[in-house]
């Protein structure tokens, strides 16, 4: 019976180490290819993650710059205590004595803007309009111890505004513009009016801290939100 031979044999002793050794050079540059390989991959993953390193940490780097800058930049509320008054003579401030009643519909006031007196039971939110007010929403807000700061639209401008804004603490505030008035500014609080005719007025920051949230108003813990809104609320 005849045999095939095995012709990756070879009976040349010679010949059969010159084939293996060729076979172990093939596998030895296949390793080498794949280490190459492995070794590319690494860095290309290294670069990519070096890439998305940088990427993060510069947009951190921006996230802490603007968050910085409007911390800087932007002008926060100015406080002021809630307290009794310290009875601070301030010029120019007029003294009423005016009474809290609940009323319904329209009512005439003494004072122009209302200092105080007789109201709307639903007070009105505290915050900046862009249009006038009821007052007797708004005198209510002034029982709980809000200022209300009046101006003339057509004497007062955006940079006035802007100023008057300054002074303001968090809450407990209303802006509107007033038809009327006889000064271009008007801040009033309960029984308490002062008339200016610039916003930069140092008087402005003391009348605040006066009257804002006085104890002496009415009721002056009460709450200056959960109210109605006028139209132009900003």
């Amino acid at each position: 019976m005849s045999t095939t031979p095995d012709k990756r044999q070879s009976g040349n002793p010679a010949t059969q180490a010159k084939i293996s050794q060729t076979a172990k050079q093939e596998r030895e540059q296949r390793r080498q290819e794949k280490l190459a390989e492995y070794q590319r991959q690494l860095a290309r993953r290294k670069r990519s993650k070096l890439v998305w390193w940088v990427v993060g940490s510069t947009a951190a780097v921006a996230v802490v710059a603007i968050v910085v800058a409007s911390l800087v930049f932007t002008p926060r509320p100015a406080t002021y205590g809630a307290q009794d008054s310290t009875g601070a003579q301030i010029e120019g401030v007029e003294l009423f004595d005016n009474v809290t009643t609940h009323v319904e519909g329209t009512v005439d006031y003494p004072q122009s803007p209302p200092a105080g007196g007789e109201h709307n039971s639903v007070w009105l939110n505290c915050g900046i309009y862009t249009e006038p007010v009821p007052n007797e929403n708004a005198v209510h807000s002034m029982e709980h111890g809000a200022v209300w700061v009046t101006y003339d639209a057509d004497r007062v401008g955006d940079d006035e505004l802007a100023t008057l804004r300054s002074h303001f603490p968090a809450t407990y505030t209303l802006l509107s513009p007033y038809e009327g008035l006889d000064s271009p500014i008007v801040l009033s609080a309960w029984n308490a009016q002062l008339k200016i005719d610039d916003a930069s007025d140092s008087r402005i920051p003391e009348f605040f801290e006066e009257y804002w949230r006085s104890q002496n108003a009415p009721e002056p813990n009460a709450v200056c939100s959960g109210g109605v809104d006028a139209p132009g609320r900003q």
